[in-house]
């Protein structure tokens, strides 16, 4: 039957802001509980086994705060333990990141494409398994964007040094005729504008969120979990790992739809080290 508990979503950082916010756009009448693990951002140069501790740790918080979905909205966390997450809670739905290298090569008229990713998302198991699927005959060039995930999460959208690491990726790119990029980092969207200008209109760029969005609603309608209620945007609630007032600072520059922000309640939340070093959540928001 419907549900109006919320759909949780994590990310190591503002990044799965790019995914909530296509989430609200398409269901605009679904509670919504996110959590920033920003005590432990980025996830992407941490080890794999690490990534799945904290990302254990915040899915049992967003269960415990009666989460009817979950969705890994962080690229890194999806490579690293999707596949955990849903062996270790079965029966419940998640939705995870996947790199766009499929509409990216249905789309490239040049044959070659490229792909925006931390390194740990190229390491993982899911990024290999997409690129042996649909990049057959297409060749698939990649960048680690290194620091650019630091510079989002301190609000540098436009600064130097961000337009320097984008630039250092994407003309090595260029030169070797890309006419589509890959976000696969979803921190990567808030410098879309900073990508388009580097690489020209000839370029497209492909952001997943909209899609996981669209799979979101449809694992709504699969389990019959979507709201009742029907109130357009209910209060967001907000949660970060870090310190609220720097998330609040970084919001406030963030390109994000009104309704969002407007939506948004942030609050904190901390971070228990267990005997044997795994991380979980504790307290309540």
């Amino acid at each position: 039957m419907d549900s109006p508990q919320p759909i949780g979503l994590f990310d190591s950082g503002v990044g799965g802001i790019t995914v909530l916010q296509a989430i609200q756009r398409l269901l605009p009448q679904e509670a919504l509980l996110f959590v920033a693990d920003q005590a432990h951002v980025p996830y992407g140069a941490r080890p794999l086994q690490e990534v799945q501790s904290f990302s254990e740790g915040v899915v049992r918080y967003l269960l415990d705060q009666k989460s009817k979905l979950i969705v890994v909205a962080c690229n890194t966390a999806s490579a690293a333990a999707l596949s955990y997450l849903r062996e270790k809670f079965r029966g419940v739905p998640f939705v995870g990141m996947e790199p766009a290298v499929k509409p990216a090569v249905e789309q490239t008229q040049s044959g070659v494409v490229g792909v925006l990713a931390t390194q740990a998302t190229f390491q993982g198991t899911l990024y290999a398994s997409v690129v042996a699927r649909f990049g057959k005959g297409v060749k698939v060039l990649q960048d680690t964007c290194a620091g650019l995930v630091s510079q989002i999460e301190a609000g540098a959208l436009h600064s130097a040094e961000t337009r320097a690491i984008l630039e250092n990726a994407l003309h090595p790119m260029l030169a070797q005729g890309i006419d589509a990029v890959v976000l696969g980092c979803t921190h990567y969207p808030f410098v879309t504008p900073i990508i388009q200008e580097i690489a020209g209109p000839g370029v497209r760029i492909i952001d997943p969120a909209p899609a996981v969005a669209r799979q979101t609603q449809r694992l709504l309608d699969q389990y019959h979990l979507h709201n009742p209620d029907g109130t357009l945007h209910p209060p967001i609630r907000f949660l970060t790992t870090g310190n609220p007032e720097n998330l609040r600072q970084v919001i406030e520059v963030l390109p994000l739809d009104s309704a969002l922000r407007n939506s948004l309640t942030i609050s904190s939340l901390s971070w228990q080290e267990t005997a044997n070093m795994a991380r979980e959540l504790h307290g309540k928001a």
